[in-house]
Order: C-alpha cells, then sequence, then structure tokens
C-alpha cells in the first residue's frame, strides 16, 4: 500500500504540473520543459540558416521584418526573423523566437496585412505551446534529452521526427501537421495579434482564399499541405471577424497603425 502510495502521489505531482492553459482558455497537457523547446528551436534555425539561402533583398527584408516586428511587440521577447530564399508559401516560427518566411510567400501576397495572418498564426503556434503538446503527447518526458541532441542530426529518424514537431518538418521531407484543434487555436491567437497591432484581420479571409487558389495549380503549395481544411478555415476567420475589428479599430485609437510597404 506504502509503494503505491509513493508511486500515485509522485504521478499526480506530475500531472497537475503539466497541465497548462493556452491563450485561448483551453487546458493542454505539455510536460517538455520550456528550455529543453527553446534549445531545440533554436539549434533548428541555426541549422536552417547553415543549410538554406537566406534573402539579400533590403526591400523585402524590411518589409517582413516591419510587420513581424509590430505583431511581436504585442507578446514581447527579442525574436530573430529571417527570409529564406524559397518560392515554396511557407513560413514558420519556432520556441526560442524565431520567425523564418520563405520568399514564396512574401511574392504572393499583395499587403502587409495578408503577411501579418500568417506571421501572427504562426507565433500563436509557439505562444500556445502546441509543439511542447505534441511532444508531451506522443513521445514522453523520458525522451526530452535525445530529442534536443537529434534536432542536431535533422536526418536521423529521430531527428526528423523532432523537427516535425517542432512544426518545420517539411523541410526536410517529413511532414506531421498540426491537428486541427491546433490550426484553429492558432488562426484564433493570430488574428488577435494583428488585430491588436493594428493590422486589418479580414485580410486574412483574402489571404487564405489565394492559398487555397494557389493550392489548385499543379504544383502542391507546402504551407496548406501542413495546414488542412481551408475552407473551414475561411468560415471560421469569418467568425471571429467582428470582436478582431474592434480590436483593431482600439489598436488605431491607439496610435497602432502599421505602415509597412511591400
Amino acid at each position: 500500500m506504502m509503494t503505491l502510495r509513493r508511486i500515485a502521489i509522485p504521478l499526480i505531482i506530475f500531472f497537475l504540473t503539466a497541465c497548462a492553459t493556452t491563450p485561448t482558455g483551453r487546458s493542454q497537457l505539455a510536460f517538455m520543459p520550456d528550455s529543453e523547446l527553446d534549445a531545440m528551436g533554436l539549434q533548428a534555425f541555426s541549422d536552417l540558416k547553415n543549410e538554406k539561402a537566406i534573402n539579400q533583398n533590403g526591400q523585402e527584408n524590411e518589409f517582413v521584418r516591419c510587420i513581424a516586428t509590430a505583431i511581436t511587440r504585442e507578446v514581447g521577447g527579442n525574436w530573430e526573423v529571417v527570409v529564406f530564399e524559397d518560392k515554396t508559401l511557407n513560413a514558420f516560427a519556432l520556441p526560442g523566437n524565431k520567425i523564418g518566411v520563405h520568399t514564396g510567400l512574401v511574392d504572393l501576397v499583395a499587403n502587409q496585412h495578408q503577411l501579418a495572418s500568417v506571421i501572427g498564426h504562426e507565433i500563436g503556434h509557439v505562444l500556445a505551446r502546441h509543439s511542447n503538446e505534441r511532444m508531451s503527447q506522443k513521445l514522453g518526458a523520458q525522451m526530452g534529452v535525445s530529442l534536443i541532441a537529434a534536432v542536431a542530426a535533422p536526418q536521423t529518424p529521430l531527428g526528423q521526427t523532432a523537427l516535425s514537431m517542432l512544426g518545420i518538418g517539411a523541410q526536410y521531407g517529413l511532414i506531421m501537421p498540426f491537428s486541427r484543434l491546433h490550426e484553429s487555436e492558432a488562426d484564433t491567437i493570430g488574428l488577435e495579434l494583428m488585430a491588436k497591432a493594428g493590422f486589418d484581420p479580414s485580410e486574412s479571409v483574402t489571404l487564405w482564399q489565394k492559398m487555397a487558389q494557389a493550392s489548385q495549380g499543379p504544383q502542391p503549395v507546402e504551407f496548406l499541405s501542413t495546414h488542412p481544411s481551408h475552407a473551414t478555415r475561411i468560415d471560421d476567420l469569418r467568425t471571429h471577424l467582428p470582436k478582431m475589428m474592434k480590436i483593431m479599430q482600439q489598436a488605431h485609437a491607439t496610435g497602432k497603425k502599421p505602415n509597412c510597404k511591400k
């Protein structure tokens, strides 16, 4: 009886401390130390910068950084932003405050608001600790240390699994999509972030319509391949718009009127 009690009490404490609440108020199980996830994000981003061509166009870089700065100002912290020379329609944010945007996405968007909807969405995944949640669910805390080492060797099976759970597995040929729940939550968080920063959330609908149209071509759109159900997403975004437009108006009233030129 005493043995069972010695086992049960630590387990109860573990699960209580592992329970967290996302920015939308949803309870989640996330027991990987955030410091480990940050280390994985830093390592993965460093590897990407070494392996992928970095865009040198000053105007395009300023456009992306202007938008990212306005949004990250709402969440705090120092965020590194890199524009990668890649024609695929993709963007990502990683634990450790890292943001990557592909030139293909920069070319697709018509204005600052449309790109803000994607960057806000990706930051939403980080703020809601979605990578932590699915690592906690699928791998367990005992693999945390080995996962950090695995990210440094992305071509290994374990390394690819770890990267896919961070949300950048597509970079290495392995995709593990975020769940529909995570996608919907990141959309909600992202909409609010862009609205608080003064961007027009109604442009998110236009952006996803453009992405959906692009996915009908002969080449699959990488971003949409990891972000399912764009039709449902557009309907959900429209549902949130009345509230988000009011938040944007409040931001404008306080002087937040970003002017990021493409």
